[in-house]
């Protein structure tokens, strides 16, 4: 939904034809809504599959964005898995997913990324719907291991399986004001010494979530949350 104008929106193209042919949505019921800037109650006015008008009957309270911006640099994996990834990253509150071609990628998950950028996006549309978030993170085109290292930001840490401090215990002290941080995920193979040896010449810190192998989307999680909570605390 694009804007709130004069206590009414509308709601058009695909958006429209799901509420109204697939949740059967009728004048009269009341439904969340947001323009990306705030929250409102608003009651259908009209249905119609190319178009539904809202009429705002109050603004909702939201929770306050997180204190950390985060940026996830997630390896190219298997696009079902890469996908519970974006869903699951986009419920945390991340900022902006960057899908990664490294050393042990599988072959062509680059090239065949670009067909997925308009699922992936809708994904994290409907999931930041679903956990009642104004916006959803930003889901960029892929790009090459060396090109995420050169991302900026006030902390970037680099997940190794083994041998690496905790994650959590590398956190700085300070975490009450707004910063932004890089959280560098490995495919299921992990990281070559040569992309070990790039990580910590660019200046990535590493960190580790524990003695367990994990997998790829599940480093993801918990990573996130260990670093959303502690900005949160």
């Amino acid at each position: 939904m694009d804007a709130v104008r004069d206590g009414r929106a509308e709601l058009r193209g695909e958006a429209a034809r799901h509420l109204t042919r697939v949740l059967r949505a009728k004048a009269g019921q009341l439904y969340e809504i947001s323009d990306h800037s705030a929250a409102y109650l608003a009651e259908i006015v009209e249905a119609h599959p190319e178009c539904a008008v809202f009429r705002v009957v109050e603004p909702i309270d939201m929770p306050a964005e997180p204190l950390l911006r985060v940026t996830l640099c997630a390896a190219l994996i298997k696009f079902d898995r890469f996908e519970w990834i974006v869903e699951k990253a986009t419920e945390l509150g991340v900022e902006r997913i960057v899908p990664v071609e490294t050393a042990l990628s599988e072959k062509g998950l680059r090239a065949a990324s670009q067909k997925r950028a308009a699922r992936w996006e809708r994904i994290a549309r409907e999931s930041s719907q679903q956990s009642r978030r104004l916006r959803a993170p930003v889901v960029q085109p892929a790009v090459r291991f060396e090109e995420a290292l050169a991302m900026a930001a006030d902390y970037r840490y680099f997940l190794e399986e083994a041998g690496a401090p905790s994650l959590y215990g590398i956190l700085p002290a300070e975490r009450t004001k707004p910063s932004e941080a890089a959280l560098a995920i490995g495919p299921e193979g992990g990281w070559t010494d040569a992309e070990r040896e790039a990580a910590a010449s660019a200046g990535w810190q590493a960190a580790g979530l524990g003695p367990r192998i994990l997998r790829a989307e599940t480093a993801a999680v918990a990573a996130l949350a260990i670093l959303l909570t502690a900005w949160s605390a």
